[in-house]
């Protein structure tokens, strides 16, 4: 059912929409779309750099990593299929350790969670200071924006939530995230047909050469700030200690030995 307020139908759970998301991505105008995402992301996510690299995807299957040098590439499914092999997990309660990630990619993730700030706080808790956050989300202010509002009976993908590029870097903002860059891609028509499909390269080619920001989605990467290695302290003005010291008599001198006082005597005639 649809939520009209929020141009949202009710979310469906994970293990529910992994196979239904993974088989439109399969389908000509998914793999259109995947091909453009791929064509922006290899030459960000090939200069990422670590031990540790993490794809959170509400369609695990479909590996969005293959350009990543990083070694250890981990990907969680929501549910579990005999087989596969994949680790299950709740992406927004990831059983990962506090800044372990050297990077994080976000495939649509923002999209489709029930909580959309909850998973952006757990991608913000586990990734190590100074690392990536690499986002791939749809752009509302795009033609599939706009096919997304004009459609009456809301199917997948069109009932992904399609938060707007300016809000996102917002929340990022909040958590203390310095967005790098952002680019668009992704700018052939949202249709089936297949003499469109086929001129998706030449469309994407056109319009990145004018800068246009129309396109179907938007990859946003930011850098989590670094912890400094040395605290900063406030600067007090230092004040000398005070010396604990005998009184000195007035008729009296003092000794070589500390506190010593030797008193005075007149001479004899």
């Amino acid at each position: 059912m649809k939520n009209f307020f929020s141009g949202r139908a009710t979310p469906i759970n994970s293990a529910q929409l992994e196979p239904v998301l993974t088989a439109w991505l399969g389908s000509p105008l998914g793999e259109a779309l995947l091909h453009a995402e791929r064509e922006r992301l290899a030459p960000v996510i090939s200069r990422v750099f670590g031990y540790h690299v993490l794809q959170l995807s509400c369609a695990p299957d479909i590996n969005m990593l293959t350009d990543c040098p990083v070694g250890h590439q981990i990907r969680f499914a929501p549910d579990w299929v005999e087989g596969k092999g994949m680790p299950v997990a709740d992406i927004e309660n990831l059983p990962l350790g506090t800044d372990s990630m050297d990077a994080v990619l976000l495939h649509h993730t923002l999209d489709f969670t029930p909580d959309s700030h909850r998973l952006l706080r757990e991608a913000t808790r586990v990734l190590r200071p100074g690392g990536r956050l690499i986002i791939l989300g749809f752009n509302p202010l795009s033609l599939w924006g706009l096919s997304k509002n004009l459609r009456w009976r809301s199917s997948t993908p069109w009932d992904a939530r399609f938060i707007s590029r300016r809000r996102l870097t917002d929340w990022l903002s909040l958590l203390d995230f310095h967005v790098e860059s952002v680019e668009y891609g992704g700018y052939l028509a949202p249709l089936k047909h297949p003499a469109i499909l086929d001129m998706a390269a030449d469309f994407e080619r056109w319009f990145d050469r004018l800068g246009n920001p129309a396109g179907a989605f938007y990859l946003i990467v930011a850098g989590k700030h670094r912890v400094p290695l040395i605290p900063v302290t406030s600067k007090w003005k230092r004040v000398r200690a005070p010396h604990l010291v005998s009184p000195l008599a007035e008729t009296g001198r003092v000794a070589s030995g500390r506190g010593t006082i030797i008193p005075f005597k007149p001479k004899q005639k």
